[in-house]
């Protein structure tokens, strides 16, 4: 199962990310963990020394790698070179599972342990000086998306990703990624209006969107999320002494965390594995060729000198099992943010 954690800068994204991460070990369930923030704090919300969590490998430093691997035999990708961030597997491509040992974890993961287990990390990188005025963050996030499309998830497995705050995520498919979208929002004006944003975007592409509001101290709060979010609020939880002393360096066992904050965990574990009976194989292979297809003609082939259309194969469906071919039918597209490249 992938889930995104999205919101906006500072409403504690990546320390509901980290909580959900630590729950899902602490039930000895296999974790991919990715930070694809600008910001990189995912590592350090998991308990790693700051000077390690900068020296995690970057996912953008290891594109060729990456692309290399996961293009395999496919006959449709002349070289690495072609690919971009939408191309989609085909016939030939190498896959990835959560429960394996491949080249691209090994350069790119770090295992992290945690009370029960352990989870694979892996970072988009930050933006470092030499990016400053000639990159774009979305050449790194490019990485993350290229491995989302060539991911395949079962039940009980889960790859959980911290994005990048507000709504950059749209400037490409990986928005159309996951199964769940958790999106967190402090009882504010500020707070929800990444959400309204988020969700009218996502509209037209069957985005499951819940949001989960933070910092909510009082009945107040509690009936101003209620008022302006609706139905999609799925829980909510206030300040938690656990986490006080894990931002300050001295983390109690999980064990320890407050009950409250934990039945709000146990709740997104249930929305995430409840959403695995709806997952259409078909729709999400469909979504990725779609926005490949809008990139490729937006920037794409400019850059390859290729005709970047070539590289869909029409009768592939990526699924957890090998699917029957059928020909691929574009989903609805509405007007979007346009495609920033690779």
């Amino acid at each position: 199962m992938k889930i995104a954690f999205v919101g906006k800068g500072g409403s504690g994204k990546t320390t509901l990310s980290s909580l959900f991460i630590r729950h899902l070990v602490a039930h000895r369930a296999p974790v991919v963990a990715v930070d694809a923030d600008i910001n990189q704090h995912l590592g350090a919300a998991l308990g790693l020394a700051e000077e390690t969590s900068a020296a995690l490998p970057a996912l953008g430093a290891h594109l060729p790698l990456i692309k290399e691997y996961l293009r395999g035999s496919n006959p449709r990708i002349a070289s690495a070179e072609t690919m971009i961030k939408t191309t989609p597997p085909g016939a030939g491509s190498r896959l990835l599972r959560v429960r394996e040992e491949n080249p691209v974890y090994a350069a790119c993961g770090r295992s992290v342990a945690l009370d029960g287990g352990s989870a694979l990390l892996m970072a988009t990188g930050p933006f470092t000086e030499s990016d400053l005025g000639v990159a774009c963050y979305h050449s790194k996030v490019g990485a993350v998306e290229l491995c989302l499309n060539h991911l395949v998830d079962g039940a009980g497995e889960y790859v959980v990703v911290d994005m990048t705050a507000g709504s950059d995520s749209f400037a490409s498919g990986m928005f159309t990624r996951f199964d769940v979208t958790f999106l967190v929002a402090e009882p504010t004006r500020k707070g929800v209006s990444v959400y309204r944003q988020y969700k009218e975007y996502a509209r037209d592409f069957g985005v499951a969107l819940k949001v989960v509001g933070n910092k909510v101290q009082g009945e107040d709060d509690l009936e101003f999320l209620r008022a302006e979010i609706g139905e999609d609020l799925l829980v909510t939880v206030g300040q938690s002494d656990w986490v006080r002393a894990m931002e300050k360096g001295r983390p109690a066992p999980f064990s320890e965390l407050e009950p409250g904050t934990g039945r709000a965990l146990e709740l997104l574990r249930e929305t995430v594995d409840g959403a695995y009976a709806r997952r259409d194989w078909r729709r999400y292979t469909e979504q990725m060729v779609h926005f490949h297809r809008r990139n490729a003609e937006s920037w794409g082939n400019a850059k390859t000198g290729t005709d970047l259309a070539d590289q869909i194969d029409p009768g592939f469906v990526l699924c957890e099992e090998p699917a029957e071919p059928g020909p691929l039918s574009p989903p609805r597209s509405a007007a979007r943010p346009s495609p920033q490249p690779a």
